[in-house]
């Protein structure tokens, strides 16, 4: 049984992505500080897969913490790397400590790779990196732009760490460039915990519904869009998850063509905030108090995935529907409201 290292993995997608990996045969550790998450969550992974999963409470940093997880566990196999800060707004207001972090993070962790030959490595990597794409759906292979954010900058920096760190050493890389993962597991045992304020539609919605939110914004309905809304790729967790696992086991079975691969994730059908909304509505029976507010800084006006080279190479299946997503996110802010985590 390989044994698989998830940073961040009391995280969002880190947890539903633990989750995976057991439910395909794997043992799996994590590593996250909790500065942007909660323990609890891995107590929650465990009613679901039946498995108690060890978490070191490392800032990763420290490389002589991060170090010590790799001499203890020196028959790691793969890392699965998540551990960052996300929230693209906040990421414009405090650049320095969004650099600092996502970037140190990610050299402490290759080097603990260089230093325990890990042959497989796994990146939570963005939409973010393409910018304002100059035609939609992107591809693999279409040019980046710019980024809008510090944070897609750290999305950027990482993938050219991860590249020039493939030519030298014999860790084989993939970066998994996410879209917009929403939703819950479907046993709503696991889900998104934003910290304080939601930076993201789905929780902002879903906070709104329940009450724990007077209304929300939607930034911006004057753009070139079908509606004026942003226009999103969003696609459900779980499916995100098991794209993961999927990687791993590709570099496993050695189909990578190269020590450094690119897939992108999404569903391949662009969704704007106000169709989201309206999916909402419906699943939930609610009506959402929201209203129209000026663009947002570093928001990007409309992209979403080709993902045939992740359905073809990987083998990815998508499962979920919009209407899904929604469903399972909103069953999950009612479980919040339940049961006070």
């Amino acid at each position: 049984m390989s044994k698989i290292l998830v940073t961040g993995g009391c995280g969002y997608i880190g947890s539903h992505t633990i989750v995976d990996l057991i439910e395909n045969g794997y043992e799996v550790i994590s590593v996250d500080n909790n500065s942007r998450s909660q323990p609890f969550v891995l107590e929650n992974v465990g009613k679901i897969t039946g498995k108690n999963v060890k978490n070191y409470k490392v800032d990763l940093c420290n490389f002589d913490d991060t170090h010590a997880i790799f001499e203890e566990n020196p028959d790691i196999t793969g890392i699965i790397h998540f551990a960052a800060y996300k929230a693209v707004g906040e990421s414009v207001e405090m650049p320095l400590v969004y650099y600092e972090n996502n970037l140190n993070s990610l050299i402490n962790i290759l080097k603990c790779a260089r230093d325990f030959d890990t042959p497989y490595f796994v990146f939570s990597s963005s939409c973010t990196v393409y910018g304002n794409p100059d035609s939609i759906p992107v591809v693999e292979t279409t040019p980046t732009k710019p980024a809008e954010s510090p944070y897609g900058a750290t999305k950027q920096m990482g993938e050219q760490i991860l590249s020039d760190f493939a030519k030298v050493f014999d860790t084989n890389v993939i970066a998994l460039r996410y879209f917009n993962p929403v939703g819950a597991h479907p046993s709503i045992q696991i889900g998104e915990l934003p910290i304080g304020r939601p930076q993201n539609l789905v929780p902002a919605i879903t906070q709104t519904a329940i009450g724990k939110l007077p209304k929300m914004t939607v930034h911006g309905a004057d753009y070139d869009t079908r509606d004026g809304s942003c226009l999103r790729d969003f696609i459900h967790v779980s499916d995100i998850a098991h794209a993961h696992t999927l990687a791993i086991k590709y570099l496993e079975e050695v189909k990578n063509k190269s020590n450094y691969e690119i897939f992108n994730l999404g569903t391949g059908n662009g969704v704007t905030v106000l169709e989201a909304i309206q999916s909402f509505e419906k699943v939930s029976g609610t009506k959402l108090n929201y209203e129209i507010g000026p663009r947002r800084p570093g928001d990007v006006i409309a992209i979403y995935a080709n993902n045939d080279h992740a359905v073809k190479s990987l083998g990815w299946d998508i499962k979920y529907g919009l209407d899904d997503m929604m469903r399972t996110a909103w069953e999950w802010e009612q479980k919040l409201a339940k049961e006070p985590q």
